[in-house]
């Protein structure tokens, strides 16, 4: 979208008039493609590459300004989160070398980048969600500080009327609320753009449509938010969620989430998209303005249909019909945006490479794709292949359900073969990155599973936060290596060693899968908890989750001390045992300021609460395991580094 200018906290006449403007751009837009004023007769792609900064403990590394200031590259630029940035590449012509150039060109810049990036005490990493970020790391004090941001938080804060609440199911649950949108920095993307006649655009927006799914199926690279395992592909629920205003009312009416895949094929023109979209959604924000698109189009200038563009920039289809001016023309594009970032540059070409050559396979042997496939399994097929990836089920032309693996190897494969050699691509790039998609889902390697298989085995040796640690060092260094993920080894625990982590917070090694018990509960149960469970500690909390005592082993070894040869009938409350307040540390307490704390108190167990509610526990046995760690990594770097001297 750019940088364009917005206007912070816009009042409801400011709005009005930026609707009128709205609405001329529309017409303007509108009479361009009925005069054929919109290019046509050339194909030209491009890219958006998102990415994470992290630090050298693998943690975010907010320092994407610095970064920048550093660069000084006008294809670099911010997003919503400090410890993101995005690369813009620059259109190309659809043909030839175009695939390998723009591989080349994206290695160069992303090399630029790292090496501000070290400049600044962080490193470059691309992937869909970084395993190490954390909740804590989604305070509004990690937005990059431009009004744009803010505008839109408050636009949709307004609108949503309270918190945002999430649920995504996978291996594992995720349950949650937040109070901003920040959690939409949690995802990284690399969007690739097609740049469409306006005759053939309704055709191939609904090709592209019907291609994403395949191609997401393929390049998922995101199955891992907060240590759980969710979907193969987290950040389609995720992002949705992150942007959804609806309030729960009346079954009847049907509401649609600014985050969409659509409702139905485009029949005629892209107007269609732009007619819905601000039927459907309100402005969020306006933008000054300072052109009149109509009379330019009367002195035969090319309006930027500046409105147009601000507005698009707040409604998030997975494929995003756009508007631009290339050298003086206008034209339109397709903007995928559903591709993950990562997990190398190769795979991300790849992946654009099987998108561009479905794109033209599909639309030369289906002039008008609507009548051979229904939406609604096109849309099925998108979530499917973000929920299961290769292991899912799509249903393909002709209602035919088919498994993602034999319908991109048998079929899907060859067709963008087809379709990129008639598009004129050389046979080398085409060979080479059809080559990787054909590895990876043959191996079923994708970056998901390579996550997926990687944190599984080291969870048998590891604790959660080192085995994400180790994932996030891991893939940072076979991306520099520049293999295809298929070609990876698994990550190992080791390489994301603690060494430097001396600033380590409770929230990164607390325990989480808590027993707890309500006060008016008997402390039988208790004792028994203790027992098949082996703690020593159980936190006593209400029916709204906030902690009101904790109970040790000591406390209930007394209470059955006291009762030796008593018999009652009244079985005694946790109430009159437990310890009420006690003291208590917020999830990004240093740990060694718990340890201070712990000391200082004569305690051997710290409940860990966030915004009044029990997240976790740490106790005396979690530091000597981390102690234990720590000196097992600094006795086998010291014979490593003695054996490298002798």
């Amino acid at each position: 979208m750019g940088e364009q200018r917005v206007d912070e906290g816009s009042e409801p006449r400011e709005l009005r008039i930026f609707m009128r403007r709205l609405l001329n751009d529309l017409r303007a837009l509108d009479r361009m493609i009925a005069d054929g004023l919109i290019e046509s007769g050339v194909r030209r792609i491009g890219a958006e590459q998102e990415l994470f900064l992290a630090n050298h403990d693998w943690r975010v590394a907010p320092v994407s300004l610095e970064v920048l200031q550093r660069v000084t590259d006008p294809h670099f630029t911010t997003e919503i989160a400090q410890f993101n940035l995005e690369i813009n590449l620059d259109p190309i012509l659809f043909g030839g070398n175009c695939l390998s150039k723009m591989e080349k060109k994206l290695n160069a810049l992303i090399s630029r980048a790292r090496v501000a990036a070290r400049a600044c005490g962080a490193e470059v990493v691309l992937t869909g969600i970084l395993p190490t970020i954390r909740k804590s790391d989604l305070e509004l004090g990690n937005m990059t500080p431009k009004p744009r941001y803010f505008a839109l938080n408050s636009a949709l804060a307004r609108l949503r009327g309270g918190p945002y609440e999430f649920r995504v199911n996978g291996t594992d649950e995720l349950i949650m609320k937040h109070d901003s949108w920040m959690l939409e920095a949690c995802c990284t993307s690399f969007q690739v753009h097609y740049q469409v006649n306006s005759h053939e655009f309704a055709n191939l927006y609904n090709v592209a449509q019907l291609a994403t799914a395949p191609v997401l199926a393929a390049a998922a690279n995101a199955p891992l938010l907060f240590g759980k395992r969710l979907w193969r592909e987290t950040r389609i629920p995720l992002f949705q969620q992150s942007i959804d205003t609806r309030h729960a009312g009346n079954h009847l009416r049907e509401r649609s989430s600014r985050v969409r895949f659509g409702q139905r094929w485009v029949k005629n023109s892209v107007m269609e998209l732009f007619q819905e979209d601000l039927s459907s959604f309100r402005i969020l924000l306006g933008a000054p303005v300072d052109e009149d698109p109509l009379a330019m189009l009367r002195e035969g200038l090319v309006p930027q249909l500046q409105a147009l563009r601000v507005y698009n920039g707040t409604v998030w289809r997975w494929n995003r019909a756009c508007y631009g001016v290339t050298e003086g023309r206008p034209h339109l594009r397709i903007e995928a945006r559903a591709f993950p970032s990562g997990p190398t540059v190769v795979d991300e070409i790849a992946n654009a490479a099987f998108f561009f050559g479905l794109m033209s396979g599909l639309s030369h042997e289906h002039p008008n794709i609507a009548e051979d496939v229904d939406f609604d399994d096109a849309k099925s097929n998108f979530f499917a292949a973000a929920r299961f990836g290769l292991d899912a089920q799509l249903t393909w032309l002709g209602g035919e359900p088919i498994p993602a693996r034999g319908l991109i190897r048998g079929r899907l494969i060859p067709l963008a073969r087809e379709g990129l050699l008639e598009a004129g691509i050389l046979t080398s790039d085409v060979d080479r990155y059809l080559g990787v998609i054909d590895e990876r889902v043959k191996s079923g390697r994708t970056g998901s599973q390579w996550l997926l298989s990687s944190f599984s085995h080291m969870r048998k040796e590891a604790t959660k936060d080192e085995a994400l640690t180790a994932l996030t060092a891991a893939t940072v260094d076979r991306q520099i290596g520049g293999k295809p993920v298929h070609q990876w080894a698994l990550a190992r625990a080791r390489e994301g060693s603690m060494s430097k982590q001396t600033h380590l917070c409770v929230e990164e090694f607390m325990t989480t899968d808590l027993f707890t018990v309500h006060e008016d509960e008997a402390v039988d149960l208790v004792a028994k908890l203790m027992d098949w469970k082996r703690v020593r500690h159980i936190p006593v909390e209400n029916e709204q989750g906030a902690l009101v005592g904790l109970i040790s082993c000591f406390e209930v070894l007394r209470q059955l001390e006291q009762s030796v040869g008593e018999v009652s009938e009244q079985p005694i409350p946790v109430s009159e045992i437990m310890v009420r307040d006690p003291r208590t540390i917020a999830p990004e307490t240093l740990t060694l300021d718990a340890i201070a704390l712990m000391r200082r108190e004569k305690v051997d167990c710290l409940p860990v609460v966030k915004d009044g509610r029990l997240v976790g526990i740490v106790t005396e046995r979690d530091f000597i395991n981390l102690a234990a760690r720590l000196l097992e990594q600094k006795l086998v770097g010291s014979e490593r580094s003695a054996g490298a001297s002798a």
